[in-house]
């Protein structure tokens, strides 16, 4: 049986939702954005192991908010860097620690906690697929038309060819130790790009358009909108 976790990061400071308060902990049907999340790996078919990743100075606030919504889903709170790159570092450390550096038979999933519209089937294919192929990540094809370049200089590419990268991204343990034993540098934008540069191609399995990140104010009533239409 493997073993099998889901590092959820909330180490985001809000400052584009006009809030001092960081978006995961914003309410979202009357219940923080975060809770959303975790519940959604808590219902997942294969029992995980969750790693919620916060800002030290966050966690007597995250205590405050799980007594007062009653919140009873098991999960480890584990401190985040200053980077998302740290914060997951910090997380995978944890889990090498926990199987005494033996994560042969180990997988984990990244997700953002401000992406709390997940379906548990989404979860279950993104760990069903790793046991496949080494690195996985969720995602959509474009449905825009997309230029790269400047306002001045610019140039169209095939849209077929481009996919809006989500969480989760997950990998197998081993792996994902390893990516993340290197020096953090700019071009690590995500889990995946830190595998990559080890070597390792990238597996993309289909995502959900509903599976936004909550990013902006008027992303609070679109994920609302959303929440009703999942199924479980």
């Amino acid at each position: 049986m493997q073993n099998r976790y889901a590092i959820i990061v909330a180490g985001g400071s809000g400052s584009r939702m006009k809030s001092n308060l960081p978006k995961q902990f914003l309410l979202l049907d009357g219940k923080p954005v975060a809770m959303h999340t975790l519940e959604r790996f808590a219902n997942a078919e294969h029992k995980l192991q969750l790693i919620l990743v916060l800002h030290p100075d966050m966690f007597a606030f995250w205590e405050e908010l799980c007594e007062k919504h009653d919140f009873q889903t098991p999960h480890i709170v584990i401190s985040g860097g200053e980077t998302r790159f740290q914060s997951v570092r910090n997380g995978v450390r944890y889990i090498a620690e926990q199987q005494h550096q033996f994560l042969d038979n180990t997988l984990i999933a990244i997700h953002d906690a401000a992406r709390p519209i997940i379906t548990s089937e989404t979860i279950d294919a993104c760990f069903e697929q790793t046991v496949l192929y080494a690195a996985t990540v969720l995602a959509v094809p474009s449905t825009n038309s997309i230029r790269l370049g400047n306002e001045v200089e610019n140039k169209a590419v095939e849209r077929e060819k481009v996919w809006i990268i989500q969480t989760p991204q997950t990998f197998q343990g081993h792996i994902l130790y390893q990516a993340f034993q290197q020096e953090e540098i700019p071009s690590f934008t995500d889990d995946a790009s830190v595998v990559e540069k080890l070597g390792y191609s990238i597996h993309l399995i289909p995502g959900d358009h509903r599976n936004i990140k909550i990013t902006f104010p008027e992303d609070i009533s679109i994920a609302q909108f959303y929440l009703k239409t999942l199924t479980n």
